[in-house]
């Protein structure tokens, strides 16, 4: 028998036969997983930025909160120059014994005070048609202190602004102390002693140095310049004997710089310790933190001392610094305050350790 041909499918009519879907190729896979990281990548870069914004605002508010007027800054000095420098003229101000110019200067400082303000139509005396013109201070008929002035580059009218000071010897003259006893030669015995001079109000020395207060950063400042005319120290003590044969070496000064607040030490920093002279010479720079809140509580001790390899080191004098302070030390105080960021250099008296301490609350150590 031959075979049927096929019946035709009728158009429109379905088809009954399962159809098995194709595989994802490899590649659309990698795409999707791409994608998809890309997409978590952006989301976590745009949740950092708003994480730094936020704490770049709130850094803000703290800084606008903490920012220092520097005018503010300048009034407080200023009012604590009013207290060492009072108003010329006026009701009632007259001069007190031993002062001149109204008290701006008292004789008893036995300070110069010398200002260099500016200058102007120097000649040129450089190829370009400039000069770098600084100013030297002299103290005649001596030349030994002197001062210099920074170096301006490249102009003829330079503005200066700078102080010096300079120790000058006072018009009356100090009453000396009276001389030893003339001593008759007595053999000495294991249990006697040799004789000792009247007590008398000896010189400790001056150091110098320079206070720098930047009041946005609460930073303190101070830069232990030199020391001079230092008291020498006995070996064992600082009792001087009437006597020339042995005199007593050079001292190993050293300088203790500490920061207090309410007779408490916060911090304590010193200086290199200089062999064999009355005169070291240091330029070393000290800093402290100290807010502008706290500018007003805290005062600034230095203690000049003497080192001993053996024995204890003995303080030759002691100064200090301060809105508590007095005379020379309230003035070098309140000139920082009324010049912020600008070093402050002064020359200061040394003073017994016991005054200071007693002024301070500090306690001996």
């Amino acid at each position: 028998p031959q075979p049927q041909p096929p019946t035709p499918r009728p158009r429109g009519a379905a088809s009954h036969s399962c159809s098995v879907p194709a595989a994802v190729p490899p590649w659309a896979v990698a795409t999707i997983l791409l994608v998809v990281a890309l997409l978590l990548l952006c989301c976590c870069v745009c949740a950092c930025k708003k994480c730094r914004k936020r704490k770049k605002g709130k850094k803000g508010k703290e800084k606008a909160k903490a920012q220092i007027n520097l005018k503010e800054v300048k009034d407080l000095g200023q009012s604590y120059i009013d207290k060492v420098r009072p108003p010329l003229g006026g009701a009632g101000s007259h001069p007190a014994p031993g002062q001149g110019l109204a008290g701006l200067f008292p004789f008893t400082l036995s300070q110069l005070v010398v200002g260099i303000i500016q200058a102007a139509d120097l000649p040129a005396l450089d190829i370009g048609g400039t000069s770098d013109p600084y100013v030297k201070v002299f103290l005649l008929p001596e030349k030994k202190k002197k001062h210099e002035t920074k170096v301006h580059r490249k102009t003829l009218n330079p503005t200066f602004n700078e102080t010096f000071t300079f120790k000058v010897t006072p018009l009356t003259p100090n009453p000396q102390p009276p001389p030893c006893p003339p001593t008759v030669p007595v053999p000495l015995t294991p249990d006697s002693q040799p004789p000792l001079c009247p007590p008398t109000q000896e010189k400790l020395g001056d150091v110098c140095f320079s206070l720098r207060y930047v009041p946005t950063a609460g930073k303190l400042t101070v830069i232990v310049l030199e020391a001079k005319n230092l008291k020498k120290m006995d070996v064992g003590g600082a009792v001087s004997l009437c006597s020339e044969l042995s005199p007593p070496p050079p001292p190993d000064p050293y300088v203790k710089i500490h920061l207090m607040q309410g007779g408490k030490r916060l911090k304590k920093k010193k200086t290199t310790i200089k062999k064999n002279t009355l005169n070291p010479y240091y330029n070393e720079s000290f800093s402290f933190e100290v807010p502008f809140e706290q500018i007003q509580k805290v005062q600034v001790v230095l203690t000049v001392l003497d080192y001993d390899k053996l024995g204890k080191n003995e303080a030759i004098g002691k100064v200090f610094v301060g809105c508590n302070a007095t005379g020379t030390e309230l003035r070098h105080w309140s000139d920082m305050l009324a010049n912020p960021r600008r070093p402050i250099a002064q020359w200061h008296t040394l003073q017994t350790e016991e005054e200071v301490d007693v002024v301070v609350g500090m306690k001996t150590s």
